[in-house]
């Protein structure tokens, strides 16, 4: 199967091309807000206690979740994945267009800013970053739609039926990684913690839902680590180990600690 000759540029005004890339994440993080402003205002899936964060403060979040997002994805993509590139080419930093950015560093990113915010505003951080977590999901999954039609972060060779011929990456099928990791990190994430927060009401247990997304991601990202190819610049790190799996399996480790600290401590 041929990979399908998709434009990276949605349309054009003048001299000003749109890409879809762009619009990936524009999609992604207004999805977020929208989702985590209805959050704030359903107040049944918040337990016994009131919403302690209102639609307003959402809407003040927003360009702090932008900046952290993109700042940090990009600052993280540097450091983690291409060391040494933008010293030699500093204002590639600002070509977001062309691709590269680090999930671990955008929620790094991301995590910052939440906190400051919540601190600014004296919005509970656990509860904040809850609501942020669980809205997520959205920016992962269109994100990694956005991979795939650049033809980038493609998976490893393969003969399965659905295996694509990407450009640039040789004669090769190869998996199309990408598609894995929107259906797990993206649909698959969103669906769970949709789960907890809405049936087991876990917003009543500040910082459950968190750790439940570090959790699930650290575990997806890791799975699909087995089929997507290792950035050509770092290969397996040791073994077969990629810089994803080094990067995610901690995730795992913290995702399960703090959420039985956040069940103990509700329980208290």
């Amino acid at each position: 199967m041929r990979f399908p000759d998709i434009d990276p540029i949605a349309f054009q005004i003048g001299p000003v091309a749109v890409r879809w890339y762009g619009l990936a994440y524009l999609a992604g993080i207004l999805l977020g807000w929208a989702y985590a402003k209805r959050l704030a205002r359903t107040q049944r899936i918040w337990g016994d206690r009131p919403a302690p964060i209102t639609p307003a403060d959402i809407d003040d979040l927003l360009i702090w979740v932008t900046l952290g997002v993109v700042l940090g994805g990009r600052l993280g993509y540097a450091i983690f994945y291409q060391p040494g590139h933008f010293l030699d080419d500093p204002l590639g930093f600002f070509r977001l267009w062309q691709g590269g950015m680090s999930f671990h560093g955008g929620m790094l990113g991301t995590t910052l800013a939440l906190v400051l915010f919540a601190l600014r505003r004296r919005i509970p951080v656990l509860s904040l970053l809850d609501v942020a977590a669980a809205a997520t999901p959205f920016g992962l999954f269109f994100g990694r739609i956005a991979n795939f039609i650049n033809g980038e972060l493609w998976g490893r060779p393969s003969d399965v039926p659905w295996a694509m011929v990407f450009p640039g990456a040789g004669p090769e099928p190869r998996h199309p990684s990408q598609l894995y990791e929107a259906a797990l990190e993206g649909a698959a994430l969103f669906l769970a913690l949709r789960f907890l927060t809405h049936s087991l009401r876990s917003l009543g247990r500040p910082g459950l839902t968190c750790a439940a997304f570090i959790g699930l991601y650290g575990l997806f990202r890791t799975i699909v680590e087995f089929f997507r190819e290792p950035d050509p610049q770092l290969g397996f790190i040791t073994g077969f180990f990629t810089m994803g799996m080094l990067l995610s399996i901690p995730m795992v480790i913290v995702g399960a600690a703090t959420a039985a600290w956040a069940i103990a401590r509700a329980r208290r």
